[in-house]
């Protein structure tokens, strides 16, 4: 079969690292052509989405004791080639947020890919509708107590009657922009400026959640199916356990708790096509719905000896069959 991955430009993505990396490492391996392409390559002609895409051949990271270890020219581009992308039996959005104005045009590019002939992860209608904070507040039942506002005012009366909050950017990514509030801090209000954009755009504020410091849970999700799960926790005086910002990982297992999390989204994440999923949990709630190109897969891998790559492409190969049959 043929995969096509729509990624940053390839040359910035970490191997030992990236989630696309280890699922086009694993296509290869089964013996699949493996494409990329670029965010400026795709196109509509005829009625069509089409892309410039370069087939890629890389070499695959080893396992050195405790982690991955990658060659330091780790992939070779072939030519690129104009071609349709139901061309591709499955095609694989992974371009990083945040979710810009032209990463929404995308995804319109991507609507008129022939959902008959190729698979599409995610699929774009659900990632327009999952803005990866505000897409959580429809589960209530398992979220922290929430707001999201611009207005200053509302955003202190929170914190105050919660004791604590933590900040996130509706549009942030890897932890970037996340802050801890408290009512008596000086700051607070330039803060609250500062990360609204003085007013003018809203923001999310959760509870702070003391479990935190025990961890950041990452739980990812194939086709609703929960495969994986790794626990990100926070080091020296950093309050964030996200591991673009230095958070440690750890082997975990996925609780009775996280389950009930994992069954009460799983109905809608596949309502909206959102086939490759993570999950963020803190103690017991969820706090983030990852849609664009969730991470953890190299982590949990590493620590579990598993291949969750592989689980993917395996099941593509056969959503594809079945889509065809």
């Amino acid at each position: 079969m043929k995969f096509a991955f729509i990624i940053d430009p390839i040359e910035n993505l970490n191997p030992v690292h990236d989630s696309s990396v280890a699922m086009m490492e694993a296509a290869q391996e089964m013996g699949h052509e493996v494409w990329v392409t670029l965010a400026h390559q795709l196109s509509v002609i005829d009625g069509k989405a089409w892309a410039t895409l370069t087939p890629v051949r890389l070499t695959p990271i080893v396992r050195e004791g405790a982690r991955w270890v990658a060659e330091k020219i780790w992939f070779n581009l072939g030519d690129a080639t104009l071609q349709p992308l139901e061309a591709m039996d499955a095609v694989f959005m992974r371009i990083d947020p945040p979710v810009t104005i032209p990463y929404l045009y995308i995804t319109y590019i991507l609507d008129y890919i022939d959902r008959a002939k190729t698979l599409t992860v995610n699929a774009p209608k659900g990632l327009r509708a999952a803005n990866e904070k505000m897409y959580a507040l429809q589960f209530t039942e398992v979220l922290p107590e929430t707001i999201v506002s611009r207005e200053k005012e509302v955003i202190r009366e929170f914190v105050e009657r919660q004791g604590a909050g933590v900040l996130k950017p509706l549009g942030g990514k890897a932890g970037e922009g996340i802050l801890f509030l408290e009512p008596g801090d000086r700051n607070f209000n330039s803060l609250i400026e500062i990360s609204t954009r003085r007013g003018s755009e809203p923001v999310m504020v959760q509870t702070y959640l003391p479990a935190a410091k025990e961890g950041d849970k990452r739980i990812i999700l194939l086709d609703g199916k929960p495969i994986g799960a790794v626990n990100r926790i926070p080091t020296g005086k950093e309050f964030r356990g996200n591991m673009a910002v230095g958070g440690r990982v750890a082997k975990t297992e996925i609780s009775d708790r996280e389950l009930e999390i994992c069954e009460k989204v799983t109905p809608k994440l596949l309502e909206d096509g959102l086939y490759f999923v993570g999950l963020d949990v803190i103690g017991g709630y969820l706090t983030e719905v990852n849609v664009t190109s969730p991470t953890g897969i190299r982590e949990i891998d590493l620590l579990d000896t598993v291949s969750l790559g592989t689980q993917v492409i395996e099941w593509a190969i056969a959503t594809v069959e079945q889509m065809r049959s």
